[in-house]
């Protein structure tokens, strides 16, 4: 009689902790893994647009100019003969630039503001958010002109601008969290046991509050982005040549809009698009990362 071997049990490796979040991301939150995607897909399109666009952003070429979206130029031209697939591209490139620096200073400036006084309290809080009460009062476009005028117009201008505005803001969302996280008992251990405030701050409450704080940098970038356009719109963002989406639908696409639509079509079109998509992949991560959300079980 044959003895029975017995194969030994083999357990199933479990997915990397990315791996599951994008799992649960496809599956949960169609809308928002789609939003990312083209989020991505603009991205790609900004970092790698001196390889993709087929001419320069300012190649002027007057023979052809005004001509309607071909297979030779997919977007059409403007009224100077240049490609608007090309300067859509270069616009992206910039958007991407002034979107993620903007919004990466933004989300430091609310950490710093949000943490400190989320966790001090007392007259530190006091003092800070009447200060966030008084800005958050004043119309975000009136201090973006009025600032703006006083720098000048530039790139680096308008991410400064930008990014303490929306950092300002925003403190009052890290301020909430703090506030609700530093009652738990592993802060009240840490304190119990002589650990430095930077200890706390950094190993304790930094960690515990990283869900509100990637929802906001994510849904900053496409407030910038929106931002910046305005402001190109008015002519107080990036100068020309450079082709920014704001300045494109405020020049050649205001004047040119009802004999060549395509001029403000293309440009408007992206800009809807890339805010879309990068406020349903936040929202998507809110649902996801926030623990008393439903969409986190």
């Amino acid at each position: 009689m044959t003895a029975v071997t017995e194969t030994p049990f083999v357990p199933r490796r479990d997915r990397g902790p990315w791996l599951n979040f994008l799992f649960r991301l496809f599956r949960e939150k169609p809308l928002g893994a789609a939003g990312g995607v083209l989020f991505v897909l603009f991205l790609l399109c900004g970092l790698f647009a001196d390889v993709l666009a087929p001419y320069g952003y300012n190649q002027i070429s007057p023979i052809n100019r005004l001509k309607a979206p071909s297979l030779q130029f997919p977007f059409g031209t403007d009224n100077l003969g240049r490609d608007m697939l090309s300067r859509v591209l270069y616009g992206a490139q910039l958007s991407v630039i002034i979107g993620f620096c903007a919004a990466g200073l933004a989300t430091v400036v609310s950490v710093v503001l949000g943490i400190l006084t989320g966790y001090l309290g007392g007259k530190v809080d006091m003092v800070v958010q009447r200060f966030v009460d008084a800005w958050m009062s004043f119309p975000d476009l009136i201090i973006l002109i009025v600032v703006v005028s006083v720098l000048g117009p530039g790139m680096w201008q308008v991410i400064v601008v930008l990014g303490l505005l929306y950092g300002i803001a925003g403190s009052r969302i890290i301020r909430g969290a703090v506030v609700s996280v530093r009652e738990n008992m592993y802060v009240h251990a840490a304190q119990s046991i002589g650990a430095s405030t930077g200890r706390i701050l950094v190993r304790h409450l930094l960690p515990n509050v990283m869900p509100p704080i990637i929802v906001l940098f994510t849904t900053r970038v496409g407030a910038v982005i929106l931002a910046e356009s305005a402001l190109s719109f008015l002519g107080l963002g990036v100068p020309p040549p450079a082709p920014t989406w704001g300045g494109m639908l405020s020049g050649s696409g205001r004047s040119y809009m009802y004999l060549a639509p395509w001029l403000a079509l293309a440009p408007g079109i992206c800009l809807t698009a890339v805010v879309y998509s990068i406020n349903m992949f936040g929202d998507a991560l809110r649902d996801l990362l926030d623990p008393r959300m439903r969409g986190s079980r």
